[in-house]
């Protein structure tokens, strides 16, 4: 998830209409379309909070004491950052109308549908 900030640039963050024939064209229906899009902005949510995660861990202090809490400069951009980032759905619909995205359907086994 390293990329993420080459992934995201000129990306617009805004929620915009659509056209819904593309979106379906790229796989059986608007449906299937629909799920390998949201199972995708849930990896993407996932590696995006434990990226943030883990450079927010550089900064943090084991102290007991709640008046010794300070504010770095560095961990603020970095917070700023990932707030402006656009919703994992919007990066995930992106990379699916981009051909990004891998996707396979499972085999499904004869014997069980028995």
């Amino acid at each position: 998830m390293s990329d993420i900030k080459n992934k995201v640039q000129g990306l617009d963050p805004n929620v915009r209409a659509r056209n819904m024939d593309e979106i379906a064209g790229k796989s059986a229906n608007i449906y299937e379309s629909l799920v390998i899009v949201s199972k995708r902005a849930r990896q993407l949510g996932v590696d995006i909070k434990r990226e943030l995660h883990n450079k927010l861990e550089e900064f943090a202090t084991s102290s007991d004491a709640i008046e010794e809490i300070s504010e770095n400069k560095e961990q603020i951009e970095i917070s700023k950052f990932y707030e402006r980032l656009p919703n994992p759905a919007i990066i995930a619909l992106d990379e699916f109308l981009n051909n990004e995205i891998v996707f396979r359907y499972a085999e499904r086994n004869p014997k069980a549908q028995q």
